[in-house]
């Protein structure tokens, strides 16, 4: 993982506009959703969100909530050159209509986690447990397999990151192109 990765892990959501493309970077907060409405109703001639540093969500409902509203703006998302996006910053990156990356970009996944006392993992759940629904649903409204979300779970626990290849990318249709 690069430094400037780790050094935005801690880094507010983001969004420079120049032209028709939004730059992304920082986490995805409770705030996302706020953040993404003012991004498309200042910019009516946004076409894209390039995804440069988004190391994942701090709010997974906020996250999936701001998603949506990428999607039903009918935006792009594209990771460029040298680009990472993980956890979820990959479901914020899915909602796009159409979906590129360049060959070097990092796209990574894992498990997600309850902390705190009592706390687990996603996988550790029966796959007829209701909280896997908010994912489940969010990738069926996404056109994603629900596959591609119970391999998530089992690739890398929580603690880790499992860095996509461009195969597995296209293979679950995380990228559209």
């Amino acid at each position: 993982m690069s430094a400037l990765f780790l050094a935005l892990a801690a880094g507010c959501l983001r969004f420079d506009v120049e032209g028709d493309v939004a730059t992304l970077t920082g986490n995805l907060t409770r705030s996302a959703p706020r953040k993404v409405q003012r991004l498309i109703r200042r910019n009516p001639d946004l076409t894209t969100i390039e995804m440069w540093d988004c190391p994942g969500s701090t709010d997974d409902y906020a996250a999936l909530e701001a998603a949506r509203l990428v999607r039903e703006a009918g935006l792009n998302t594209h990771i460029p050159e040298d680009g990472e996006i993980a956890s979820g910053g990959v479901d914020f990156f899915i909602a796009g209509v159409k979906r590129t990356a360049h060959g070097t970009a990092g796209v990574g996944v894992h498990s997600w986690a309850v902390s705190g006392p009592g706390g687990y993992e996603g996988w550790e759940l029966e796959q007829d447990d209701p909280e896997h629904d908010l994912y489940l649903d969010f990738y069926t409204e996404m056109g994603i397999p629900a596959d591609f979300y119970w391999w998530t779970l089992s690739v890398a626990t929580a603690d880790d990151i499992h860095w996509l290849t461009p195969e597995e990318m296209l293979a679950f249709g995380v990228v559209t192109q």
